[in-house]
């Protein structure tokens, strides 16, 4: 959910809660979530294009990477990938299960990169624990390292509640998992300075093991100007 490493002590209530419940959670998670774009079409072609749009090699961040599935599959699509994750042990994870990438331990809201630094950027499904009012800094902050011309890739579950998750896998640990309407983050994302290239909605689908979290599925694509 990185070379400067956010220090537990130092961290906002959120991001605390955050690590402790995926450092509690990793290895059933990663069980559970083994390959989270099978059986996923619309998924799997998102990044694809994505990857197409920013070019071979192209150096990207994959933000909240937790064990690493979709940092795997951004590398299969030959990008110049690495992942980011506030968890040590979703980390410890992904670097067993993808020994050939480069992992790193930190937050999205401060990221250990210069400015520019990235072609490419996704959060697929990591700025849903991140509060409302934390939302502008992280925009200004993914916009700050991205280069001129370059893109993010956000994926969130739409809606107006959050879904409060309890004792996952019999764990004693909770977590509020927010939905956003994709209408108010373009608008969070323009007022950051982003452009917007690309916007989907997927409805829910019982076939894919959605019927928890019954919602449709919001996929944007923007671009910082250049």
């Amino acid at each position: 959910m990185t070379a400067t490493q956010d220090r537990p002590q130092d961290s906002p209530d959120f991001l605390t809660a955050t690590r402790a419940f995926y450092d509690t959670v990793a290895e059933d998670y990663a069980a559970h979530f083994a390959d989270p774009l099978a059986d996923k079409p619309l998924e799997r072609a998102l990044p694809a294009a994505f990857a197409e749009r920013v070019g071979p090699g192209a150096a990207v961040a994959d933000l909240g990477c937790g064990p690493g599935a979709v940092t795997g599959h951004l590398a299969v699509l030959g990008l110049g990938v690495f992942g980011l994750d506030l968890s040590a042990a979703m980390l410890a994870v992904a670097r067993r299960d993808h020994p050939g990438l480069r992992f790193e331990q930190g937050s999205m809201l401060d990221l250990p990169l210069p400015d520019g630094a990235l072609a490419g950027a996704v959060s697929w499904y990591s700025s849903i624990h991140t509060p409302d009012e934390r939302l502008p800094d992280l925009f200004a902050e993914l916009y700050r390292v991205l280069a001129p011309g370059g893109r993010l890739l956000l994926a969130f579950q739409t809606g107006e509640e959050p879904r409060r998750l309890e004792n996952p896998w019999g764990h004693p640990v909770s977590l509020d998992f927010r939905r956003r309407r994709p209408e108010d983050m373009i608008r969070l994302l323009a007022h950051a300075g982003f452009t917007l290239a690309f916007r989907a909605v997927r409805e829910p689908d019982d076939t894919l093991g959605e019927g928890v979290a019954h919602v449709p599925q919001a996929f944007l694509e923007v671009v910082r100007p250049g």
